[in-house]
């Protein structure tokens, strides 16, 4: 049950309980009552009203026609009060007294902490208007729920707030702890059967010693997954780019990163490690067999460099233009336009026979760790 269900439950008892302040003054001030008979009326509508209300709270959560037609009723409430409960013997009719901070407590609870201040200055100008203008007792039931209005919905955007950060955490542990026995089992027996091809694949030759090469480099990849940041923290909603671009590394790949993690967005960072391979790629599918690929990752805090160099034949002047007006498209989309998307830049420097850098600079987001939004409207 969560932390609106109850406080929902919760206001629904307090009208019910508050109901009882003016069914309690006019019993003792009943002989006092200019028109009794609408005195009874108006409770017996504010205790249907009260009812109906409540349930919809409870049952549908905070509706917002319902919300808007409360505090319409209670506004109403305050006026008729004004006639239906006056007395002969004083000039100021009965109050409804705390049955008013029902609606107040709704609308802080159900839109935030300015609304519940907006939704008492509203029966509070109705109680002004209606029940002898300006006075000491006016003026305190205002200030009363005006700050009743705007703590309750402090509070229960504070409340929500924990509550969603609970659940993360306990969303974490459980994940972490399911990850840590997926990595037992992992290692127990699909590492085992891999480092075990691959020995006796080297044992035997061949064919067998080729697919011993490729178990082996199968059981480095999910080693190296399972001990990844993003299988240990895979909630957290950023990525370490120096684990993505390391991918790549291998017997003609060298990369070169900080030594210690490159985080960005997640997003940010798959963007940038697509970009990445496809320069990868192009060396791979355009430059002759046994072509070295450096990778070298920067950050110095504003943005983050990453740049592929290789020593392959490079590039005339003038081809990469053309290969885009041919509709080959590897360069000018799946690097340049995802670096482009991401607010960054794409150098490529090239010349026969001199190799190929291309370097790409996508520079921080601003927002990058930022909390969640507030769970309620910004009234």
């Amino acid at each position: 049950m969560g932390l609106q269900t109850q406080l929902r439950r919760a206001i629904a008892v307090f009208r019910f309980a508050a109901l009882g302040y003016p069914v309690l003054l006019g019993a003792f001030a009943f002989e006092a009552l200019v028109r009794p008979v609408a005195a009874a009326l108006l409770v017996v509508v504010l205790g249907g009203w009260t009812a109906v209300v409540s349930y919809r709270y409870t049952r549908r959560g905070y509706e917002e026609r319902v919300v808007y037609a409360d505090l319409a009723v209670t506004a109403l409430a305050v006026a008729v009060s004004a006639w239906a409960l006056a007395v002969s013997d004083g000039p100021v009719p009965i109050s409804l007294g705390p049955w008013l901070a029902g609606v107040v407590l709704a609308w802080g609870a159900a839109w935030g902490r300015r609304s519940g201040a907006v939704a008492g200055g509203v029966i509070a100008v109705f109680g002004m208007v209606f029940r002898g203008g300006i006075g000491e007792n006016t003026v305190n039931e205002a200030a009363l729920l005006v700050l009743t209005g705007f703590t309750v919905g402090h509070l229960v955007r504070l409340g929500v707030e924990a509550e969603e950060r609970t659940r993360r955490a306990t969303e974490r542990t459980a994940a972490a702890k399911e990850r840590e026995r997926l990595a037992r089992d992992i290692h127990d027996s699909v590492l085992q059967v891999l480092a075990l091809v691959q020995r006796r694949g080297n044992e035997i030759g061949g064919e067998a010693a080729e697919l011993g090469r490729l178990a082996g480099r199968q059981e480095e990849a999910l080693r190296a997954l399972i001990s990844s940041e993003a299988y240990q923290h895979p909630l957290d909603g950023r990525r370490d780019l120096r684990e993505l671009v390391g991918r790549h590394a291998g017997e003609s790949v060298t990369v070169a990163a900080p030594a210690t993690p490159v985080r960005l967005p997640a997003a940010t960072a798959r963007e940038v490690a697509a970009a990445v391979a496809s320069a990868v790629d192009n060396v791979r599918d355009h430059c002759p067999e046994g072509t070295r690929v450096w990778l070298l990752v920067e950050d110095d805090g504003e943005a983050v460099t990453v740049s592929v160099r290789d020593d392959g034949p490079g590039i005339a002047p003038g081809r990469l233009a053309e290969a885009a007006a041919e509709g080959r498209l590897g360069v000018a989309q799946s690097i340049e336009g995802r670096v482009r998307e991401l607010g960054g830049t794409v150098t490529v420097v090239s010349g026969p026979g001199s190799g190929t850098e291309v370097e790409m600079r996508v520079p921080r987001p601003r927002t990058e760790g930022d909390a969640d939004g507030d769970a309620h409207r910004g009234r």
